[in-house]
């Protein structure tokens, strides 16, 4: 174990952005060019996005910590999620760094995302540093960029040092900063691709150097206050498997050593005597076991199997808390459900109401924006959270843990204001598609209730900016796709409750639902196919009540999938044509959540995904629609 007695300088800083941004790739570049790798040691990309669902998407979910050394500086480096629907996660960390790298993209500009994480920074009193990612690109566009930071750094009210940040400008893919884009015009490119060579260590002679000079004459060590009596708030939660819960934030002042007592202060002010066991900080990506860590290091401690978010460790003699961290509430709400289908238990490992709840009170150690409450049945939970896609990876990550459930369909969470109006959410919305499909996207969204805000078009693409009630973005998703043939993005920030906006239409056409359980023949839906879009292929198993394809009328049509051609005295039954299906519709986990209808489920188990009545049986669902 290692001892650290004397100060450190140290500074911790968080690279913040949109996602998409380079946010990954820029950390890539700090741990190369710090030399915390050996020379001989492979290193894969995006090194921080270490769960398997970050890899597979190329987004960041979790906010993760690293450490890089430079001119006897320790330098915490913590890597935040772009995404709105995680951004509980950023309001957090932001608490524990003394600067922030605002990453911006040099064609986008700042996104609604990139709005969110430098408001709450400029709200902690942070001084950012701006750095102008991905010059080498063809539409890049800096002057305007640089422009439009001002402009939201003076939208969020800055304050004068705020406002005098310092710009640079990079390549994060190459470990390239520089302060003046000129000097990249050097740079080798790839003739075929037109972007420059990928390679986190720089290239040319150029790399990252000049970012951390600034970082160093911009921010300085972390004063030194350890002589103070202790001051440690927690902002994340970790769990070990072998020494159990781990509480992680940065040390304000003071020292904390390992085998300490140390009195615990919850927000209520109450506080209860605790004994830390290990001492960790971060080196490299490493988590290192010390006998003490000083004020201005991120800490990581075991021992206290109870500590929570927002707690602050403090001296027996001395419990003061620190200001206690407000997470914005959950926006949006579903029912995670035991699963009762014909096909329950078949495929999953944990499928009682017991195993389930187990799972999301695990969850909520750890995952702050998300809210769990008891329903009137004992076999389904009301869990809110921030947005479809913070609902979404908690189950997906649930059902490859080996847990099967039935969910129900996303519900926006209204408010009641002072005078007792009905409030719902609101969403910015930036949308950027082809000047020729944007014509469907103004009418689809003015159907939802949207207001357009500002429209502006540049070689040939538009540029929207909307304001959409969160109800009518649900299900909109693959519509747009659909809309602008995939050449659209849509990204989107929840902005703000206003007044509730009246009825939204939903989904138009009815669904397709299979009459018996079996096994689907090429020759039953070869018919279906002729009136309705499929939703599975031959083959597949189902069951009374499953949805199998989208009705090309209104109304829900009942089929049986299962026919099989009979044989007769004139035929075999296989003597007709071959029979040619089209491709079927698959759908991903959000997708089918966007997808159904108030009466209908997701079943999720490990291996499948199906679409589902809540009442499966016809009879039982002609009573309960008389």
């Amino acid at each position: 174990m290692k001892k650290t007695n004397q100060h450190l300088k140290i500074i911790n800083i968080a690279v913040i952005a949109h996602v998409d941004a380079g946010k990954s790739t820029l950390v890539d570049a700090f741990l190369s060019q710090s030399g915390i790798f050996r020379e001989n040691e492979e290193m894969k990309d995006c090194v921080m996005d270490s769960n398997d669902l970050e890899r597979e998407r190329g987004i960041t979910i979790y906010s993760k910590n690293c450490s890089v050394m430079h001119q006897g500086y320790k330098i915490n480096i913590v890597d935040t999620p772009g995404h709105a629907d995680f951004s509980s996660e950023v309001e957090r960390i932001i608490k524990t760094v003394d600067t922030v790298i605002l990453l911006v993209d040099s064609s986008e500009g700042p996104m609604p995302q990139t709005r969110f994480v430098l408001q709450k920074s400029l709200e902690q009193g942070l001084d950012p540093i701006l750095l102008i990612n991905k010059i080498d690109k063809k539409d890049a566009r800096i002057n305007e960029v640089v422009d439009e930071v001002y402009e939201l750094f003076m939208d969020l009210n800055a304050n004068d040092r705020q406002l005098d940040f310092p710009i640079l400008y990079g390549i994060a893919r190459q470990g390239i900063v520089v302060t003046d884009p000129a000097h990249v015009a050097h740079i080798s490119v790839e003739s075929e691709s037109g972007k420059a060579k990928k390679s986190a260590a720089g290239q040319d002679g150029l790399d990252i150097s000049p970012l951390f000079d600034t970082i160093i004459r911009r921010v300085g060590g972390y004063p030194d206050r350890k002589a103070e009596p202790l001051q440690f708030q927690i902002s994340s939660l970790g769990y070990d498997d072998y020494i159990g819960r781990l509480g992680i934030g940065r040390i304000d002042a003071g020292v904390l050593k390992a085998a300490q007592t140390v009195a615990v202060v919850g927000s209520d002010g109450s506080s209860r005597l605790q004994k830390v066991n290990q001492t960790f900080v971060y080196t490299g990506l490493k988590r290192t076991a010390v006998e003490q860590v000083t004020c201005g290091d991120i800490c990581v401690i075991s021992g206290i199997g109870d500590i929570t978010i927002g707690e602050t460790v403090c001296l027996p003699e001395h419990p003061i808390s620190l200001p206690v961290i407000h997470i914005q509430e959950p926006t949006m709400s579903m029912n995670f459900i035991v699963n009762k289908s014909p096909f329950a238990g078949r495929e999953g490992k944990f499928v009682t109401t017991r195993h389930i709840k187990e799972r999301l009170e695990k969850e909520l150690e750890v995952n702050v924006g998300l809210l769990v409450e008891a329903t009137d049945s004992t076999d389904a939970f009301k869990v809110s959270g921030r947005g479809e896609l913070h609902l979404s990876i908690l189950l997906e990550n649930m059902r490859r843990e080996g847990y099967e459930l039935a969910v129900s369909k996303p519900e926006v969470i209204f408010r009641k204001s002072e005078t007792g109006r009905r409030l719902e959410p609101v969403e910015e919305v930036i949308v950027e598609a082809p000047e020729q499909y944007v014509g469907g996207v103004i009418s689809e969204l003015n159907l939802r209730k949207g207001i357009m805000v500002s429209m502006d078009t540049q070689n040939g693409r538009a540029k929207l900016l909307y304001t959409v009630p969160t109800r009518g973005l649900l299900g909109y998703r693959s519509q747009f796709i659909n809309q602008t043939r995939g050449e659209g993005t849509m990204v989107r920030r929840f902005f703000d409750y206003e007044e509730y906006k009246g009825e939204i239409p939903g989904r138009i056409n009815g669904a397709v639902i299979a009459q018996e359980e079996g096994v689907s023949t090429p020759y039953a839906l070869a018919n279906i196919s002729e009136r309705a879009e499929l939703f599975i292929g031959a083959g597949t198993r189902v069951y009374e009540g499953m949805i199998v394809g989208l009705n090309s009328r209104n109304e829900d049509m009942i089929v049986n999938p299962c026919k099989a051609k009979k044989v007769s005295n004139m035929r075999a039954a296989g003597s007709d044509d071959a029979i040619r299906l089209t491709l079927h519709r698959s759908f991903t986990l959000e997708e089918a959540l966007e997808f159904i209808d108030d009466d209908e489920l997701v079943e999720i188990t490990p291996t499948d995904i199906r679409l589902r009545k809540k009442v499966l049986k016809e009879l039982e669902r002609r009573r309960t629609g008389r």
